[in-house]
C-alpha cells in the first residue's frame, strides 16, 4: 500500500460550491473514496496544482475547467478564464475570415499538417484525403465556438461562423470506415459539438457507422490500437453527452457501452492505456453507477499506476511530465473522487471572479430572447 498521507492536509476546502450563482446537478450516491484511493487524488492534485502556472494555457483551462465542474469552486475560475481568451483569439482569427479568398482552403492544410509524421498521423492525413477541408470545420471552427458556447457565451463572428457550419455536410467524413478507425473518440466530439450549436444534428448516423465499423463480432480481429480507438470512442460518446462533466447521462441510454465494458473489462485493463481505462470508470460514475463493480477495478488498476516518487501517473514509456500527461491525471484525480454533485459552466459573467475580465470578444448568450449583451459591458 502506498503511504501517502502527508499530501492528505489541504484539500477539505474542495468541495465547496458557488450554489447561489450556478446550476449544479447531483449525481448517484456514492460510498466515500478508500483512504489509498484519495491519499493518490490528493498526491496528484497538489503536485499538479503546485506547478499549474508552469503548465502552458490550454493545459491549465483544461484542469481549471474540469477541476471548476467536479467542485463548483470558484478558485478554479480563473484556471478556466485562461482557456477562454485562447478560444476567442482563435475564433476571431478563424470566423471573422471565412469570406476571405481562399483562407478555407490555407487553413485546412495548415491543420492536417501540424497532425505530424508519426504512424498515427499518416494514417489520419490518409483518411482525411477525400475531406481536404473536414478538419477546418471540425476542429478548428467547432472546437472553439462549442468551448465558447459552454461558458454561455458567443464569440466573434458567431453568425458568419454558423452559417458556414450549417452550409457544409459533415456526414460523409463523420460516417467514413477509415475516418473512424483513425479517431474515433475526435469524431464523437464534432458530432455532439455540432448538436450543441444547432449547425447539424449527426449523433444516430455516427452510432450506426461506429457500429458497423466495430461490431463486437470483429473484436478478435483487432489489434491493441483499434481496441484503445474503439473504446475510446466509446467513453467518448458518454463524455459527449454530458457535455464534458456538466450533467449525469441516462444509463438506459448507453446501456449498449456500460454493458460492453462490463463484459470487456478484462481485455481493456490488459490492453488498454491508463487515460481510457480512467474513463471507462468515469463512464459509470456519469450514468449514476458508482457502485459497479467495473468502477473499483479501474481505480486500483490507476491507483497502481500512480508513482510516489514522481507524484503522478508517468506515461506508458515513464514520462512524469506534468503538461504531457495533465489529462491522464485529471482524470485519475475524477475516478477516485467522484463528486456527489457536478457543476455547469463555468459561467464566468456571474462569478465575481472573473465577471469584470472576459474577453471583449465574447457576448453573453440569452436564449430565451436570442439578444445578446456584450460581456465587456458587464
Amino acid at each position: 500500500m502506498i503511504n501517502l498521507s502527508q499530501y492528505t492536509s489541504i484539500f477539505g476546502a474542495l468541495a465547496l460550491t458557488s450554489a447561489l450563482l450556478l446550476p449544479s446537478l447531483p449525481v448517484s450516491a456514492k460510498a466515500s473514496p478508500s483512504p489509498e484511493a484519495l491519499h493518490v487524488k490528493q498526491a496528484i492534485q497538489q503536485n499538479l496544482e503546485d506547478h499549474l502556472y508552469q503548465l502552458p494555457p490550454r493545459v491549465q483551462g483544461h484542469y481549471g475547467i474540469r477541476l471548476y465542474r467536479m467542485t463548483g469552486d470558484d478558485k478554479y475560475a480563473n484556471a478556466a478564464l485562461v482557456d477562454l481568451y485562447a478560444v476567442t483569439e482563435s475564433q476571431a482569427f478563424y470566423a471573422c475570415q471565412l469570406d476571405k479568398a481562399g483562407f478555407i482552403t490555407q487553413e485546412a492544410q495548415a491543420a492536417i499538417d501540424v497532425l505530424g509524421k508519426g504512424p498515427r498521423a499518416k494514417a489520419r492525413k490518409k483518411a482525411l484525403a477525400p475531406f481536404p477541408e473536414f478538419l477546418f470545420y471540425t476542429d478548428v471552427l467547432l472546437r472553439f465556438s462549442s468551448r465558447i458556447d459552454e461558458f454561455g457565451l458567443q464569440g466573434p463572428c458567431h453568425d458568419k461562423l454558423v452559417t458556414a457550419l450549417k452550409g457544409t455536410d459533415l456526414k460523409r467524413g463523420l460516417t467514413d470506415k477509415a475516418m473512424i478507425e483513425a479517431w474515433a473518440a475526435q469524431l464523437v466530439n464534432y458530432v455532439y459539438w455540432a448538436k450543441q450549436l444547432g449547425v447539424g444534428d449527426y449523433v444516430q448516423a455516427y452510432k450506426a457507422a461506429f457500429n458497423r465499423v466495430y461490431p463486437q463480432s470483429r473484436d478478435a480481429e483487432l489489434d491493441k490500437k483499434q481496441f484503445r480507438n474503439k473504446i475510446y470512442g466509446m467513453t467518448h460518446f458518454i463524455f459527449a453527452a454530458s457535455e464534458y462533466y456538466q450533467h449525469p447521462v441516462d444509463k438506459a441510454e448507453f446501456a449498449w457501452i456500460l454493458n460492453y465494458f462490463e463484459a470487456n473489462i478484462d481485455r481493456i485493463l490488459k490492453d488498454a492505456t491508463d487515460d481510457i481505462i480512467a474513463e471507462v470508470g468515469i463512464s459509470f460514475h456519469l450514468a449514476g453507477m458508482s457502485d459497479n463493480p467495473v468502477v473499483k477495478q479501474t481505480q486500483r488498476h490507476i491507483m497502481a499506476a500512480f508513482d510516489p516518487k514522481v507524484q503522478t501517473i508517468p506515461s506508458p514509456r515513464g514520462n512524469p511530465d506534468l503538461a504531457l500527461g495533465e489529462h491522464r491525471n485529471v482524470l485519475a484525480m475524477m475516478l477516485l473522487d467522484w463528486p456527489k454533485t457536478l457543476h455547469q459552466g463555468p459561467y464566468f459573467h456571474r462569478l465575481k471572479a472573473t465577471k469584470k475580465y472576459l474577453p471583449k470578444l465574447v457576448d453573453v448568450k440569452h436564449e430565451a430572447s436570442g439578444k445578446q449583451t456584450q460581456a465587456g459591458k458587464q
